[in-house]
């Protein structure tokens, strides 16, 4: 395996009644056609523990509509030109709660796999008894901590696969990482929050791979 990056403390997540009030400030919950009230007294309910990451079943909210809600160094986040079809990548090898609100456990961003290929690093977590966050589960993750994507320290989310009408997994994994500002992103982009993709063979130096121990409704 390729050589594995040292440790470092992610910032832990705010409780989860400020995860709320965060998420209706952005206006996730009418995104989602979900009452402001029904989000905070699903939060207030105590369930989970500290550090759970409260998110919206990727039924209910998309990818592309949170992107934009991404913010760093005062520029909004977005979704790659060349990933149109980024709401077609759909949870895989993955199990989530049936309800449109629930909570991800344990997450882990996974920096001791950088420069592993998510080929490499599914089975690993499988092994570990870990699950890849989805999309949506790691932009919520951003959205609530902005801190935690970090310049060579970005992540994968190889929960969500898109699968072409012949059965077959597209080669192309999603990951979220800050933007150079180079080619079809444009200068003005430079150092925004940015939906992407990566081949499925390929390792990447500053892309971990996202995980928890589990979800929860």
């Amino acid at each position: 395996m390729p050589d594995t990056a040292s440790a470092v403390t992610v910032p832990p997540l705010p409780p989860l009644a400020i995860q709320a009030e965060r998420l209706v400030e952005l206006g996730v919950h009418e995104l989602a056609g979900i009452p402001a009230d029904e989000l905070r007294t699903f939060a207030a309910a105590g369930r989970g523990d500290d550090g759970s990451l409260l998110a919206v079943h990727p039924d209910r909210v998309s990818a592309s509509a949170l992107a934009p809600l991404l913010r760093r160094d005062g520029k909004s986040g977005f979704v790659v030109t060349d990933m149109p079809d980024v709401d077609l990548f759909a949870p895989c090898t993955v199990e989530v709660p049936d309800a449109p609100l629930y909570l991800v456990a344990g997450l882990d961003r996974g920096d001791h796999m950088a420069n592993w290929s998510p080929e490499e690093a599914l089975p690993a977590l499988t092994k570990e008894n870990r699950t890849p966050l989805l999309l949506t589960e790691g932009i919520h993750w951003v959205l609530q901590q902005p801190t935690v994507l970090e310049r060579n320290r970005c992540f994968m989310t190889i929960g969500s696969r898109l699968r072409k009408a012949n059965g077959a997994l597209d080669a192309r994994t999603p990951a979220i990482w800050i933007s150079n500002g180079t080619g079809r992103d444009g200068r003005e982009r430079r150092n925004a929050p940015k939906v992407g993709w990566c081949w499925w063979g390929n390792r990447h130096t500053w892309l971990g791979f996202a995980s928890a121990t589990g979800r929860e409704h």
